[in-house]
């Protein structure tokens, strides 16, 4: 090879590598600016139920992104009555419409208000989980927890499967999202009369729950 030759295959080369560096810094841009999107999916407590519209806490964490100048949109999917089984059956399609990259999952109070099997309820979680995941989102899970009153172990065991399930699929979660709440001393004074249903003025302290776990999954 002579030395003409020789430098138009190495100028080639420089070319080549320049053009590759360009594409991977362009691909690695438009992931970075990849805009968020938050899908919410639970029951009552998430779906305003007793309120007035844009007082729950999904709204107020539309405008907490706001002031923290964090862009994203939230899809407050949320139906109140909805159970791990509904939600398990509701997630496909929204996936689909909404291509998330987060997904909060906020169900299973009704399961366990209706005596559901405590397995069933962790198959569905973790199907749901592992079906955001494939998607491509990330996953939050909040916890919930029920009154002593149906006995110690089922309280303890159904506590236990959020955290259990998060683990196993390696997802954030929040295992009481009512903490300070239902559990306070006053408890009552944030409940409506079902004494099952946060009052608006609760709202704020669930989100004050929730924001903390939610900002660390928005990278």
């Amino acid at each position: 090879m002579n030395r003409r030759h020789c430098s138009l295959s190495l100028a080639a080369l420089v070319l080549a590598a320049l053009n590759t560096r360009a594409a991977l810094a362009q691909s690695t841009t438009a992931h970075a600016a990849q805009p968020v999107r938050i899908l919410v999916v639970g029951d009552s407590l998430s779906a305003e139920y007793g309120l007035k519209r844009g007082s729950g806490w999904v709204a107020l964490l539309e405008q907490k992104l706001r002031t923290e100048k964090i862009t994203a949109s939230v899809v407050n999917a949320s139906i109140s009555g909805d159970t791990t089984s509904g939600g398990r059956a509701r997630l496909p399609a929204l996936l689909v419409q909404h291509r998330p990259t987060l997904v909060v999952i906020e169900l299973g109070g009704n399961d366990a208000l209706r005596g559901l099997p405590l397995t069933m309820t962790q198959d569905n979680l973790s199907a749901m989980a592992q079906a955001a995941q494939k998607a491509g989102a990330r996953v939050l899970l909040l916890g919930m927890q029920v009154p002593p009153n149906y006995g110690r172990d089922y309280a303890d065991r159904f506590a236990q499967l959020f955290v259990e399930v998060a683990r196993a699929n390696q997802a954030a979660v929040l295992p009481f999202f009512l903490k300070g709440i239902a559990d306070a001393p006053d408890s009552l004074k944030w409940f409506q009369a079902d004494r099952i249903h946060p009052l608006e003025a609760a709202h704020p302290l669930i989100l004050a729950n929730v924001w903390p776990v939610l900002k660390k999954e928005l990278r």
